[in-house]
């Protein structure tokens, strides 16, 4: 059981099959992501009970637009009421949101919500929940690699002192531990532009099932895997 295993600290998700998951019930794709948001606020609860004090997941990415008018439409309600819902959630929990992402082409309601969000919850110390909305990992980096220039052409930094953590520090997930495991649902093999550079050495877990159909039992396969795992760092065993 959960309260036998070596709990990873900080746990990224990839929610997949939301729309393969409503299609084969005869439903509309919106239907899965409406699914999916409520498998959302479940896994949060479950996630922070197994004692994960982080947990990260990928929304709707930096691609998604390319997607019908509808359904980005239907998505960015789901957000919307998803927001609403989220604060109700981590005032229950006390938990810590923090959306990551490129907010400045989100409407400009939408952006005021994350910012209450965030400051509502800021100082909670339960589950530090991410949420990546309007995220790209190569875009992510492209802003990081912005900032740093500016402050190389002001002077403020020398480019020999640039470190690790000096591009870390810029990132959206500044402050925030590295994943220690990613799952993927759906049986999706792929990263898709999620979190390039701190999935340096992440563990990976692939399951054929649904986002919609995760559950806390699977999710407890997934650390059961990670446990089964030798943690290697710059190629030594840990």
């Amino acid at each position: 059981m959960a309260e036998s295993l070596k709990i990873p600290r900080h746990v990224a998700i990839i929610l997949d099959g939301n729309g393969r998951w409503a299609k084969a019930k005869g439903m509309p794709r919106n239907y899965g992501h409406v699914q999916g948001a409520k498998t959302v606020e479940t896994i949060c609860e479950d996630a922070y009970k197994m004692g994960i004090q982080y947990l990260t997941v990928y929304a709707f990415s930096t691609e998604n637009w390319s997607r019908p008018r509808d359904e980005v439409d239907a998505l960015m309600k789901l957000l919307r009421n998803y927001m609403k819902t989220c604060l109700k959630t981590a005032e229950k929990n006390r938990m810590c949101v923090r959306v990551l992402g490129e907010k400045s082409r989100l409407d400009e309601d939408i952006r005021t919500r994350i910012q209450e969000l965030e400051e509502a919850t800021r100082d909670n110390d339960g589950l530090h929940f991410q949420i990546a909305i309007n995220y790209g990992g190569r875009d992510e980096i492209v802003r990081a690699s912005r900032k740093l220039a500016r402050m190389a052409a002001s002077g403020e930094l020398k480019p020999e002192d640039v470190t690790e953590d000096t591009i870390s520090g810029l990132l959206d997930t500044a402050g925030i531990p590295e994943p220690d495991l990613l799952i993927r649902t759906c049986n999706e093999q792929r990263i898709s532009n999620f979190l390039l550079w701190q999935l340096a050495y992440t563990e990976f877990y692939i399951t054929p099932v649904a986002w919609p159909d995760f559950t806390k039992e699977e999710l407890v396969k997934a650390v059961e895997a990670y446990n089964h795992r030798e943690r290697k760092l710059g190629g030594l065993i840990t």
